[in-house]
């Protein structure tokens, strides 16, 4: 008999009625009833133990270990071996960097691993704590793929929340820090990128034709892969509108530089006699006009200044400025 390994982040036994029983580390897997036990495969001890057991063979403890990232489902019988990905809510990490949950599962054993901690293992772990928890491996292989989905849909939210901010902001031509777009942008591709072949997936699994899965179960997995569908066209939604915000930025962009450089010109314009003028008479040949007359400086302030008003008062009225 298989023994319960140590240090595992979860090892219980459904009791059937929505609640469930601790097992003790070393001790014996029980065969009345299915058991969860959830590991980290990054720690020691729980890695030595998947390479030991004899509850997997060579491309379930491959997987299990993480050699692979890609969703993925594999049927061995009546055995399932899955793949999926879920939001990243760890400090200092990126939501976009999707944490891989391995998934080994058979109509009395769920044995799952991960790297990182996540949110969804928790949410189904909790539910057990109100007598509310699954009742059977099916139940909570749906349940984790239900808990996956809430989590991946709340973050497409905030991403579609960040982008109306962003718009709002634009119409009031309040420019985005530098970067912000880009992230968003990223995110909902990278988002994208593993959702889309989550939702084939949890879509297939409904039709596989396995024993231990019933009618109730199938019609739930098809409601999850609607969900995931309806969350891959709002990431579509997204990027399409991320787009026409960055094209209306460089548009509001290139706006403000033609006006500053059409400002630019006008002043250009404005000095352009002045500067003809002010070059004549500053050469130092004898017979310059005025130049023994105490008021001719002046006077020759006086006509540049009447030009200049001249000068914007034509433009003014031709509306070019």
């Amino acid at each position: 008999m298989e023994r319960v390994p140590d240090n595992s982040i979860y090892s219980l036994q459904l009791d059937g009625c929505g609640g469930m029983q601790p097992l003790v580390a070393g001790a014996e897997l029980p065969a009345s009833a299915p058991a969860w036990l959830h590991l980290d495969y990054g720690q020691p001890q729980a890695e030595r133990w998947l390479q030991q057991t004899g509850l997997l063979n060579d491309s379930a403890r491959e997987a299990l270990l993480g050699q692979s990232n890609r969703p993925k489902l594999i049927r061995q019988g009546e055995n399932l071996l899955l793949i999926l990905r879920g939001i990243n809510h760890n400090k200092s990490d990126r939501p976009e960097e999707m944490v891989a949950l391995r998934i080994f599962i058979s109509p009395q054993l769920i044995l799952s691993s991960r790297r990182r901690p996540l949110l969804s293992e928790r949410d189904v772990y909790e539910q057990f704590a109100t007598q509310d928890g699954p009742v059977n491996p099916a139940d909570w292989l749906v349940e984790i793929c239900d808990a996956l989905t809430d989590r991946a849909g709340e973050f497409v939210e905030s991403l579609h929340d960040n982008i109306l901010e962003l718009e709002e902001a634009v119409l009031e031509n309040d420019m985005p820090a530098s970067g912000q777009l880009g992230r968003i942008r990223k995110q909902l591709i990278m988002i994208r990128r593993y959702l889309s072949p989550q939702r084939d997936l949890v879509a297939r699994l409904a039709s596989e034709k396995i024993t231990w899965l019933n009618d109730d179960d199938r019609r739930r997995l098809l409601d999850i892969a609607d969900r995931l569908r309806r969350w891959l066209d709002d990431l579509d939604a997204g990027v399409a509108r991320t787009a026409v915000l960055a094209d209306e930025i460089n548009n509001i962009m290139a706006e403000a530089t033609n006006r500053r450089a059409y400002q630019m010109s006008i002043m250009a314009l404005l000095f352009l006699p002045a500067s003809f003028l002010t070059g004549l008479f500053g050469i130092n040949l004898a017979g310059m006009p005025g130049a023994d007359n105490p008021l001719a400086f002046w006077m020759f302030c006086l006509i540049l200044t009447g030009l200049a008003v001249g000068l914007g008062v034509w433009l003014k009225l031709r509306r070019w400025w």
